[in-house]
């Protein structure tokens, strides 16, 4: 069926000439029944449809100097739609002309008619970070977890595209009886992207292979965990020292350091990341633990790495420090000496997605774990008296009357949870803890997920 047939079908009449209309070289707003050669020498152009149109509106655009081609034509839908969707639609050939008709509220303006003409796309292109949980720090004189993987990139979407994204947990930390490897971190996705690698088990023993790998530890030299490539790199081994200090994980940007005499090496530094508008610092390896009262803890990478423990008589300083939540920072080491005490490896973080999209592009459509409660929060203790709907988790980020904007759950259950930073919100206030995150940052609008969700574009 010709397109004449088919809104002659819709009691559509093709209306009568058009009205040239001056030659436009800047942004403008577009009148129903004008044909605009548009000029995009000095660089591109918006073009924004009428907020109100009738069915059987026609608006042209013609390329005045052949220029398109190098700086192309955004078409704005103006709170309607073209083809269906609400998103800009961009066109660019070289000496093109294309017809915009008013149709109906259900698919908007389409493209009906032109001259060396495109279809108009209304695909476009997302950045991403993406970083796997942290593994695990292990239990007794053992090595740091290596970070979760870490990647960054951009892939091009087309419009009513569901997006998956897979959030990966921390590996749990090793227990210090019995004396046990750490956990390995939990891959995070998107559909259609390569996986970021959980990061490796910080090793009572071997450090185990992940994103990033854990570090070795409790035997002498135990070997690190192999990074992956592109995602992170090498845990460090331990010391020479049979029950010495144990390796650090490897980072995103630096391997793990190797323990050295009774002291647990660092670990391995992150990479810092401007998705969000702001730098953050992701994927540090967790530190190796320490092998006696007078070794010193391996402290975290930079990006989430949690320290290992230390050996003294004070039993508290031997646990590993968990990596960040929403960093995917390895856990630290659990440190001291089986004839005295030894400590717990510390929880690998848990990892996060992050998507940008360009704001005029942005469906609006996500998806995400949401809790509302009543609490109240005395420097970094949230104490829950009930739950209106939803199920509180860690990493949810919190808003409310008096809440510190950013505020994240790191641990906890039940009715008592730890968050950061330190604050003060009195008892009987409504708050809401929120896994998908949605910012702006310049022309972007940020999604974060903290955990598992989706992006409809």
């Amino acid at each position: 069926m010709s397109t004449s047939q088919q809104l002659a079908a819709f009691n559509y009449r093709v209306p009568g000439p058009l009205t040239l209309a001056p030659v436009q070289a800047t942004n403008f707003n577009a009148i129903a029944g004008n044909a605009y050669p548009v000029n995009t020498t000095s660089g591109a152009v918006t073009v924004t449809l009428p907020a109100s149109p009738a069915a059987g509106n026609i608006v042209q655009i013609t390329d005045y100097a052949g220029t398109w081609a190098t700086n192309k034509i955004t078409v704005n839908p103006n709170s309607g739609k073209i083809n269906g969707s609400t998103i800009n639609a961009l066109v660019g050939n070289s000496r093109e002309t294309v017809a915009f008709i008013y149709v109906d509220a259900t698919q908007g303006w389409l493209a009906y008619s032109g001259f060396n003409t495109s279809t108009p796309s209304q695909d476009y292109t997302i950045t991403y970070l993406l970083v796997a949980g942290g593994g695990g720090g292990g239990g007794g004189n053992a090595g740091g977890g290596g970070a979760g993987g870490l990647l960054a990139s951009t892939f091009t979407t087309t419009p009513g595209t569901v997006y998956t994204t897979t959030v990966g947990a921390g590996g749990a930390g090793g227990t210090s009886s019995p004396q046990a490897s750490g956990g390995v971190g939990s891959n995070s996705s998107i559909t259609g992207q390569t996986s970021a690698v959980g990061g490796g088990k910080g090793g009572y023993g071997a450090g185990g292979a992940g994103g990033s790998g854990g570090g070795g530890g409790n035997t002498a030299s135990a070997a690190g965990g192999a990074g992956t490539s592109g995602q992170g790199n090498t845990g460090g081994a331990g010391s020479s020292t049979a029950a010495g200090g144990s390796g650090g994980g490897g980072g995103a940007s630096a391997v793990g350091s190797a323990g050295s005499g009774q002291t647990g090496g660092a670990g391995g530094a992150g990479t810092a990341s401007s998705i969000t508008g702001s730098s953050v610092t992701y994927a540090g390896g967790g530190g190796g633990g320490a092998g006696n009262n007078s070794g010193t803890k391996g402290n975290g990478g930079a990006g989430g790495g949690g320290a290992g423990g230390f050996g003294t008589t004070n039993t508290p300083n031997w646990i590993g420090t968990a990596g960040t939540v929403n960093t995917g920072g390895g856990g630290g080491g659990g440190g001291g000496q089986t004839s005295v005490g030894v400590g717990a490896g510390g929880a690998g973080g848990s990892g996060v997605v992050i998507l940008s999209v360009p704001t005029a592009s942005y469906s609006g459509t996500t998806t995400g774990s949401t809790a509302v409660f009543v609490g109240a929060i005395a420097t970094t203790t949230l104490t829950v008296a009930s739950v209106t709907s939803g199920t509180i988790a860690i990493g949810m980020v919190l808003s409310g009357t008096g809440v510190t904007t950013g505020t994240t759950i790191t641990a906890g259950s039940g009715s008592s949870w730890t968050v950061t930073p330190s604050q003060t919100v009195t008892a009987g206030t409504s708050i809401t803890g929120y896994s998908t995150v949605v910012t702006t940052s310049g022309s972007n609008t940020i999604l974060t997920f903290t955990q598992s969700g989706s992006y409809t574009s």
